[in-house]
């Protein structure tokens, strides 16, 4: 047996562990060592398992993820986020589908914060939800707006995704951040756009509202919600102008979000400790995926998999490649997670995008973005799931599904867009690069 054949043998052997349930980490770090041994021997395969996780566990750049999972953590146990729904339906009252927008423009604060797509469907589908349905909105445009806007986190820095892909393809994490501001706005209003299309000419999806507010009870909101978008500008801000790296703004956004909590005087003994021990889970979930896709990563290229598939599609126009790895990546969404996506893919197509010269901050972008689509694509849906768990019986998987279709358009056209003109993720790199 050749190397080639190990390598295909381990990719369906580790979708096969991925699919009954292994975890991810220990699935790909298992078959990569088991398949190293059977290619070079015992002692190669040691080495290779005591080398690559020292090396990556101890690489500076990945210091960040601890640091803005603080951050968001901070930021929701000590109540940073609390009022973004009220403050987003006052002022978009008067948009038609108003608290569907609301929804989402919040959601995404929201998300960009806790830098959990998860987190954030979980958290709307108790508060913006059961407001929805008792204003008369349509379930199916209530439970699709709040399991559409969660995924918005993934694009939006920080973004603990575009951290790891920027460790994976060795991209600076800084670039990937400000190119994902753009695509992830443009995200958002797509979401707006749509919603308030659809109401327009479907007024039964959403009654409009006929409350009014003073200017007195809307400065009242914003002195509540100011926190957030003062802590992610502050972050973004220091990152565009260059004043620190990402990887020194996850140090600094989690500091300023305990400053603002203390300030705030909600920074509490209890809200600390739960926020760094949720802080150790989380950062030790990510590096065991990390660690195991690294070894998977130094598998697959010992097992020639990269050069074949370079080779089968080396004659392709970039186009072309971008729009099969995107089908290729909108059918594993259908069944695998996001971050098992990136990490199963990403040591096989690094080759390619190399020979085709293709931009890999542009293809971050992309990527993401299609991990985005990912999170509520039937059957998995993974948001989807999580609300339908939130909210019982009262709304059906089905109608949560049939709301997000709409939301699924809105994303294929911002991917379109994305593609069609790469300059929507690459002129604030550049900016910032001159």
């Amino acid at each position: 047996m050749d190397r080639l054949d190990i390598g295909f043998i381990g990719i369906v052997l580790t979708l096969i562990l991925i699919g009954v349930r292994v975890p991810i980490g220990v699935a790909m770090g298992g078959v990569a060592i088991a398949g190293i041994y059977v290619m070079l021997g015992i002692m190669p395969a040691i080495g290779i398992a005591k080398a690559v996780p020292y090396e990556l566990v101890g690489d500076w750049n990945l210091s960040a993820v601890p640091m803005f999972l603080l951050m968001g953590y901070v930021a929701s146990g000590a109540g940073l986020t609390t009022g973004l729904y009220a403050a987003a339906r006052v002022f978009l009252n008067r948009v038609p589908g108003g608290l569907a927008s609301a929804t989402v423009a919040s959601s995404a604060l929201f998300a960009s914060a806790s830098g959990s797509s998860v987190a954030t469907a979980a958290a709307f589908s108790r508060i913006a939800i059961p407001e929805m349905l008792k204003a008369g909105y349509a379930p199916s445009l209530a439970a699709g707006s709040v399991a559409a806007a969660g995924t918005l986190g993934s694009l939006i820095p920080p973004s603990v995704l575009l951290i790891v892909f920027g460790l994976m393809m060795d991209v600076s994490i800084s670039a990937l951040f400000i190119a994902g501001l753009i695509p992830g706005l443009l995200s958002g209003g797509m979401f707006i756009a749509m919603i308030t299309v659809r109401t327009l000419f479907n007024p039964k999806l959403a009654p409009r509202l006929t409350e009014t507010y003073s200017q007195r009870e809307k400065l009242a909101l914003l002195r509540e919600v100011w926190p957030l978008p003062v802590l992610i500008a502050g972050v973004l801000g220091g990152i565009f102008s260059g004043i620190f790296t990402a990887t020194e703004a996850g140090a600094i956004g989690a500091f300023l979000a305990c400053l603002i909590a203390a300030a705030r005087r909600k920074l509490t003994p209890g809200v600390m400790r739960r926020a760094l021990v949720d802080t150790a889970l989380g950062t030790a979930a990510i590096f065991i995926i990390v660690v195991g896709a690294a070894l998977f990563a130094r598998f697959i290229a010992l097992s020639t998999v990269p050069v074949w598939v370079t080779g089968q599609l080396e004659g392709y126009s970039t186009i072309w490649v971008i729009l099969l790895i995107g089908a290729l990546y909108l059918v594993l969404g259908c069944f695998l997670e996001s971050i098992s996506i990136m990490l199963l893919t990403l040591p096989v197509l690094a080759p390619l995008l190399g020979v085709l010269g293709i931009d890999l901050i542009w293809f971050g972008i992309l990527t993401v973005k299609l991990l985005e689509i990912g999170l509520v694509t039937p059957p998995v849906g993974m948001n989807v799931y999580v609300i339908r768990s939130s909210l019982g019986s009262t709304i059906s998987l089905g109608t949560i599904f049939a709301g997000v279709s709409w939301f699924i358009l809105a994303d294929l056209i911002t991917l379109a867009l994305l593609i069609a003109f790469p300059a929507i993720s690459l002129w604030l790199p550049a900016l910032m690069a001159n």
